[in-house]
């Protein structure tokens, strides 16, 4: 049986667009991967079918790696028993884990495997987590807009509870799950995998009469977040799996964020009481970089409390690394003052004398001379940024990062031959004898020599020798061929073991009537099936309303909540500023004249917006 080790297990789990992203994830050190079911997931275009499911879990699993399943959207009665089926689907495609989001699934016929909280079930309070908690759930996906201090709280309110936390990738402006705007504008529900993203929108705020505050900017578009400096207060707080999100994102968006963070993680491992919760070592085949890959410029949100830069007003696009001014023009070149080396196919981008987001193509430099793909805009002061560095991504493109569990083999003799022992990383162990006359080699050290070169060989295996031993007195002669047939049937033996071994959990849904936190459901509980209302009463709630999805008209209620602050983001927040406020209410326009009323909570630093229909 393997070893037993004691510290306490760290996951990094990465988004998988599809199979492909998935394996590369793996192999540059994800501990676990998420990957969308056919349906019923929270991003429609990102499905994936099971076949697909199935080969990337017999691959993560070789290193002892996870695949979790999505299946985290709200569901229509109709729709329960075929999402039970596909849950079972996904189980016996070799799914570790399923991602939920509708309580109506909890009311029987699940498959015996962990369920996760996904981060639509708005998991922000002690006393949420605690119930899920108490009903089973093995894990849950914490709201973005905590802070170490409440996670902390939720860490001391459940205990037991697997605690995943987002540490990197795009942030919704809205509490998840809370976000009604996409099906109130245009019928396309977030909470069905579905969001049409207009909160990266442009939109222009008038104040309560009617003036312009503001004009056509993306008010409600958020940077991405980066936590990378913050990995050690995370685990501290009782994070136990650290997350990516990007399940939209490509295979070299991937690739360099789970290089990075594996390497942060990795020095972790090392000074502290934690270890990988899964097995091997990887090699990328590049330095990762995640300035080089898209984001909006990075913020750390609420982590450390307000105060950190948050918005992405100007554009919700990549801007990229700032290249530096530009000094002259000609007709088809510009020079631009920089300490970076630009090269053809670099993507370039920048501000024009309007404001307005530009962007050409490098298609030759000289020095300090670019000739773009475009000229238009490009005039003396402008600042150029670089949103695509075509070196590196090409790099991280075409590199075949490798991740290799270690093993040491040990050759000794045997009673009618010899045993080849070889021992994994992760505490496994078998033998494999050869039962033939050996006869002693005539030269001892180049014959040795020759053994021990051959059993190193482990080739584009999962596995990398880490030692090798040859105690066989005399030292045989062995054609290579034999050791190689040797060496081979023990790493099938072995990776036969590691399969048997492997960490498997089960997981099932307590039969307990804990009480939910609250007693009246609003049409923001998400309650969408019968199903999901019989769970809810079964928990001690009274009242529940019907989720916005059943056909609820929306005019005039709350379709957003925010923590992010418009008016503090503005400069306008009278606890800082101490002048006037404009007058109330503000009011949000977007570009097809759809109207959103802003109503600020203060004394609860939060943000409210209505749907203003007509």
């Amino acid at each position: 049986m393997p070893e037993t080790n004691t510290a306490s297990p760290i996951e990094l789990l990465a988004p998988a667009r599809d199979a492909e992203c998935g394996r590369a994830a793996i192999d540059c050190g994800a501990d676990a991967v998420y990957i969308g079911a056919p349906r019923f997931g929270a991003r429609a275009a990102a499905g994936n079918s099971l076949e697909d499911i199935a080969r990337l879990a017999e691959y993560a699993h070789k290193y002892w790696a996870r695949v979790y399943v999505t299946l985290n959207t709200l569901l229509y009665d109709a729709e329960l028993e075929p999402a039970r089926r596909m849950a079972w689907q996904v189980h016996e495609a070799g799914a570790d884990g399923l991602i939920i989001q509708d309580m109506g699934l909890l009311e029987g016929g699940l498959p015996p495997m962990p369920l996760i909280a996904s981060t639509q079930m708005h998991n922000h309070t002690p006393a949420r987590v605690a119930f899920l908690e108490a009903i089973g759930i093995r894990r849950v996906i914490l709201a973005r807009e905590l802070t170490l201090d409440e996670i902390r709280d939720i860490r001391r309110a459940a205990p037991r509870i697997e605690l995943e936390c987002f540490v990197h990738g795009a942030l919704c402006v809205c509490y998840s799950g809370q976000c009604l705007l996409s099906y109130a504008l245009g019928g396309r529900s977030g909470n069905r995998g579905e969001c049409a993203q207009p909160c990266r929108k442009s939109y222009t705020l008038l104040d309560g009469e009617g003036r312009t505050l503001v004009r056509d900017r993306h008010l409600l578009s958020l940077r991405d977040l980066n936590l990378t400096d913050h990995l050690p207060e995370l685990l501290a707080a009782g994070v136990t799996a650290f997350k990516i999100e990007g399940r939209l994102k490509d295979r070299a968006y991937v690739a360099n964020v789970v290089a990075h963070y594996r390497a942060r993680l990795d020095d972790l491992m090392r000074a502290g009481p934690y270890r990988r919760s899964s097995s091997g070592t990887s090699e990328p085949g590049f330095t990762p970089d995640v300035a080089k890959t898209f984001n909006r410029n990075y913020t750390t949100y609420f982590l450390t409390g307000r105060g950190a830069p948050m918005a992405s007003h100007a554009t919700p696009k990549m801007v990229g690394e700032e290249v530096g001014p530009v000094t002259g023009v000609t007709a088809n070149t510009f020079t631009v003052d920089t300490n970076l080396a630009l090269h053809p196919g670099d993507g370039l981008c920048f501000f024009d004398e309007h404001d307005e987001l530009r962007g050409t193509v490098v298609n030759a430099v000289d020095g300090a001379i670019v000739t773009p793909d475009k000229m238009e805009g490009i005039a003396p002061g402008i600042v150029i940024h670089r949103n695509h560095d075509h070196l590196f991504l090409n790099t991280v493109e075409h590199a075949q990062p490798r991740r290799c569990i270690a093993v040491t083999l040990a050759l000794d003799r045997a009673p009618h031959g010899l045993v080849l022992r070889a021992h994994d990383e992760d505490g496994n162990q078998i033998e494999e004898v050869l039962s033939a006359a050996v006869e002693p080699a005539r030269d001892a050290g180049r014959a040795l020599a020759t053994i021990r070169r051959q059993l190193e060989k482990t080739g584009d295996t999962e596995f990398r020798c880490a030692g090798s031993s040859v105690a066989c007195t005399p030292v045989p002669f062995l054609p290579v061929s034999t050791v190689n047939g040797l060496r081979r049937a023990a790493l099938d033996k072995l990776r036969g073991e590691r399969s048997k071994n492997r960490p498997r959990r089960e997981g099932c849904i307590s039969a307990s009537s804990v009480p939910y936190p609250v007693k009246d459901l609003d049409y923001l509980g998400n309650v969408l099936n019968r199903a999901a209302g019989a769970f809810y009463r079964k928990h001690g709630v009274e009242r529940i309303e019907p989720a916005a999805e059943s056909g609820l008209g929306l005019d005039g209620r709350k379709v957003m909540t925010l923590r992010y602050c418009i008016r503090e983001a503005l400069g306008l927040c009278p606890a800082e500023t101490g002048g006037d406020l404009p007058a109330a209410p503000l009011t949000l326009v977007d570009e097809e004249g759809h109207r959103l009323r802003v109503r600020f909570l203060c004394g609860d630093c939060r943000t409210e917006i209505d749907y203003l229909a007509g």
